[in-house]
């Protein structure tokens, strides 16, 4: 890598991608000249575009040799996405050009060296998680900086920036083996279900790297309770778990747990406890949850446990939780009306949606469930197309868009028709994504009781959520 002394421009591949992003805002942010390509415009580069970054979308190198921007491999660190694929024009240009090129997770590596890092790992809950934990931070006497992995919405960004704080708050991302560029102080690990077997091949392989990641923990875990990990944690590393009660008894283990969980007036109360010998606070009793929503809960006690373990106190615990807003794409009610209520998530592994799907029942029981599913990546629709399948037979009706490809190639057999084959509801359909918005508005329209529509995937489906919303906001 060139030396960070050298380095004055820096040049994104994938810009667009949530994650990387928030790099390019972070250096712009420091005063270099930030500059990059993406597939297609969107939300989130029309922001980037506003606050100064220059990005192409056509896949020509020309845009580096006629920017006003002075490109050169002795000053220009070029940060990728995996997510941009090999035999990308620009992409090659700059190998055969011999710029130093890294992948997002090196660079952020980096940038945290040094901090106390905080970091949260898991299948699921960890953009919210890792949101929730910097908003703790952000609001508190203590501050932090935070690349997140999606967009707050209480901040309308993915990155916060406070140069006096020495904390950052990190999402640790398993894909490709990232987080293992990461220097965690601390780290949550939320889930350890099998995914990107792509990569991992086995799920005895995806555990084992994040038992890897443990070992790079300088402070303490703190640890879903129960679930399949053995960390491999340094000497004088301190391990700690979290969970929520309901009605089984308390595990002795359990370090930190919410329980006397209520709902009042459409809002969730819990008491969060913490159950650490010598530690002065043993409960915060009718902590109110700012998004009422029952996975919250769970996200709230990973969040609130590291940040009291970093000296946060009971207002601000409290505070924090109740002002916190969600995040973009995570179980966003767009409408909430008697006739219809729709809600969008960026579930995109079985176990993300039947927890979608289980978290809607509880709100709207009485409802007629209309589930979309736009599955992303081939190989992970092959690896779990039993599980996906067992998960979408549950709704009322399941609506399958074809597949989102990302970085992929088609593979021979693996489609949408395949799901739609092993699963078993009766009410059950392709649709293409050029068609859903007035499928939906016909099939609300139509419907004799009040229905819920759920929007779920990582592909491009959120493009739809504007068009969904105006069309059936008013049926």
């Amino acid at each position: 890598m060139i030396s960070q002394a050298d380095i004055q421009n820096f040049f994104f591949l994938g810009i667009g991608g949530i994650g990387i992003s928030a790099l390019a805002r972070y250096f712009h942010h420091r005063g270099y000249a930030v500059s990059g390509y993406d597939r297609t415009p969107s939300g989130l580069t029309k922001e980037l575009e506003s606050e100064g970054i220059s990005i192409t979308y056509e896949d020509d190198p020309s845009f580096l040799q006629n920017s006003s921007i002075s490109f050169n491999p002795k000053h220009t660190l070029v940060v990728r996405t995996p997510a941009v694929p090999e035999d990308c024009a620009i992409y090659t240009y700059l190998r055969e050009q011999g710029y130093s090129i890294r992948k997002r997770a090196e660079v952020l590596g980096l940038v945290t060296y040094g901090l106390k890092a905080l970091c949260v790992a898991g299948t699921h809950g960890k953009t919210t998680t890792s949101t929730m934990l910097a908003h703790l931070l952000y609001q508190s006497e203590i501050g932090t900086n935070a690349f997140l992995g999606g967009i707050s919405m209480n901040y309308g960004t993915n990155i916060l920036l406070q140069k006096d704080s020495s904390y950052v708050v990190v999402e640790a991302d398993e894909y490709d083996r990232s987080f293992h560029q990461l220097r965690p102080y601390m780290s949550v690990v939320t889930a350890v279900d099998a995914d990107h077997l792509d990569i991992y091949g086995t799920p005895e392989a995806y555990r084992e790297a994040f038992a890897d990641y443990t070992a790079l923990i300088t402070g303490a875990l703190v640890m879903k309770h129960g679930i399949a990990l053995k960390p491999k944690l340094q000497k004088g590393v301190k391990c700690y778990t979290y969970g929520v009660l309901t009605d089984a008894p308390k595990p002795k283990d359990l370090n930190f747990y919410a329980d006397h969980i209520r709902v009042e007036k459409g809002q969730i109360y819990f008491d969060f406890h913490i159950d650490i010998p010598a530690n002065t606070t043993n409960t915060i009793p009718d902590v109110k949850l700012g998004v009422p929503v029952y996975v919250n809960i769970e996200n709230a006690v990973a969040a609130m446990s590291v940040a009291w373990l970093n000296g946060l106190s009971e207002n601000e615990l409290r505070n924090g939780i109740a002002s916190f807003r969600g995040v973009s794409r995570r179980f966003n009610i767009h409408v909430n009306a008697p006739k219809v209520a729709y809600v969008d998530d960026y579930a995109h592994h079985p176990e993300e949606i039947a927890t979608a799907i289980d978290s809607i029942r509880k709100l709207y029981p009485k409802r007629r469930f209309i589930g979309v599913f736009q599955p992303h990546l081939y190989t992970r629709t092959r690896d779990f197309a039993d599980e996906f399948a067992r998960v979408l037979s549950t709704l009322d009706e399941a609506v399958l868009l074809p597949i989102y490809p990302a970085r992929e190639l088609p593979i021979e057999g693996v489609n949408s028709e395949m799901l739609l084959a092993k699963m078993t509801n009766t009410d059950k359909r392709i649709v293409q994504k050029a068609d859903l918005v007035d499928y939906l508005r016909r099939r609300v329209k139509e419907s004799q009781e009040p229905v819920v529509v759920l929007t779920i995937g990582a592909g491009d489906i959120d493009r739809l959520v504007p068009e969904i919303t105006k069309a059936i906001c008013n049926l």
